[in-house]
Order: structure tokens, then C-alpha cells, then sequence
């Protein structure tokens, strides 16, 4: 199966900008279109934002539009989402996951795995 290490987590002030990254290990990347999820404990985790297998086309949350941009490296296997003007409400583990979906269809997408996630926390 397919391995996705999320990295680039940290603590930011409100109103600052975090990058991520997630590096997906198979071949099959650049059939797959990439998303953004996140969760908080308690809660379920929730869709972010998407790229097309051409990172031409972009799809994501009303929550984030404006603020969060994602965007992937099929070169590198490598997906991206670029927050800025982060809120204390975007706080949680944020995970990448790709599946052979439209940008849209992406927030029901179910999968048998996920990475480790990594952890943004926003301070007000």
C-alpha cells in the first residue's frame, strides 16, 4: 500500500501562514487526484481542499477558500497546502490522502489508510 508522510506542522500566531507538505510513496501518484483532510479531537475528520492529478484544477472547503491554497509536485510525489491567515478554528492534525476521484468528489472519499498526520495549532 501506498505511504503518506505529512510534515511541515508547527505552532503559528493567528493571522500567520504555515506550509505542508505530504510525500506520497507509490508510483500510482500521478493518477490520483490529492487532498487535504483535518481532524480535532472529538471530531470527524473533514475535508480541506483538493488538486487534480494536473494541479491545474483546485477545490476546497468554503471554510479555507481564500486562505488555503494546495497544489502537488508529481515529479517529487508531493502535495502541498499553503495556509495563511490562519484562525484558532483551523487548529487540528491535518493528513493527505488521493484517490482516483473528481476535486469535488473528494470529500466522501473513504480510505483504508492514513498517514501519521502532522499537528497546526494557531494561537489566539
Amino acid at each position: 500500500q501506498a505511504r503518506l508522510v505529512e510534515s511541515g506542522g508547527g505552532l503559528v500566531q493567528a493571522g500567520g501562514s504555515l506550509r505542508l507538505s505530504c510525500a506520497y510513496s507509490e508510483r500510482t501518484f500521478d493518477t490520483k487526484t490529492m487532498a487535504w483532510y483535518r481532524q480535532v479531537p472529538g471530531k470527524e475528520r473533514e475535508f480541506v481542499a483538493a488538486v487534480d492529478r494536473s494541479g491545474l484544477s483546485t477545490y476546497s472547503a468554503d471554510s479555507v477558500k481564500g486562505r488555503f491554497t494546495v497544489s502537488r509536485d508529481n515529479a517529487d510525489h508531493t502535495v502541498y497546502l499553503h495556509m495563511t491567515s490562519l484562525k484558532p478554528d483551523d487548529a487540528a492534525v491535518y493528513y493527505c490522502n488521493g484517490a482516483e476521484r473528481s476535486i469535488t468528489a473528494m470529500a466522501g472519499a473513504d480510505y483504508d489508510f492514513w498517514g501519521q498526520g502532522t499537528q497546526v495549532t494557531v494561537s489566539s
